[in-house]
């Protein structure tokens, strides 16, 4: 009885240190062993709505605000939050995107104010027809044009800019 006691115990002492650890992993403290929480901001990801633009107009997006954790790479983590797509509660409200679930980014670039991001192929697949595609490049390039240092976006997939998203 006494050495499963023992082991019971062992076992309550590990898993609370485990947790510890976790939870001290998630929210690091600082110099003064003070915990330091994390710090966000709020970016806007642009999609297609059908109640504010009922007619369609393929290459019309709508804002919708995302919290993310702060970061350097805030044009990736914006085009992140715009690949997950709406959330229900959007959906709800009209907003629908044109972009194919499972797109990844293989890169993004800024430099001279022209925004250079990479897909997968998953971005074109099974793609057709003018007004999804004008309407996929108005959300990835208004997504990026929220910020001061874009002034032109380049879209291409797996390294290609030539022949992509085309109707």
């Amino acid at each position: 009885m006494k050495n499963t006691n023992l082991a019971i115990l062992i076992v309550l002492s590990l898993l609370a240190i485990l947790c510890l650890v976790f939870y001290l992993l998630k929210n690091p403290l600082d110099s003064e062993n003070n915990f330091i929480p994390e710090e966000y901001l709020t970016v806007k990801v642009f999609f297609n709505n059908s109640q504010m633009d009922p007619e369609a107009s393929c290459n019309k997006v709508f804002p919708v605000e995302r919290r993310i954790v702060k970061t350097l790479a805030v044009g990736r983590a914006s085009l992140q939050e715009l690949l997950k797509g709406p959330t229900e509660k959007e959906k709800a409200q009209g907003y629908f995107t044109s972009i194919n679930s499972g797109v990844k980014i293989n890169s993004l670039t800024v430099e001279d104010g022209t925004a250079k991001v990479d897909f997968n192929e998953e971005l074109e697949f099974q793609v057709g027809g003018s007004c999804r595609v004008s309407a996929i490049r108005a959300e990835i390039a208004q997504t990026l044009s929220q910020f001061p240092t874009v002034k032109e976006v380049i879209i291409s997939i797996n390294g290609r800019t030539e022949d992509i998203l085309q109707p």
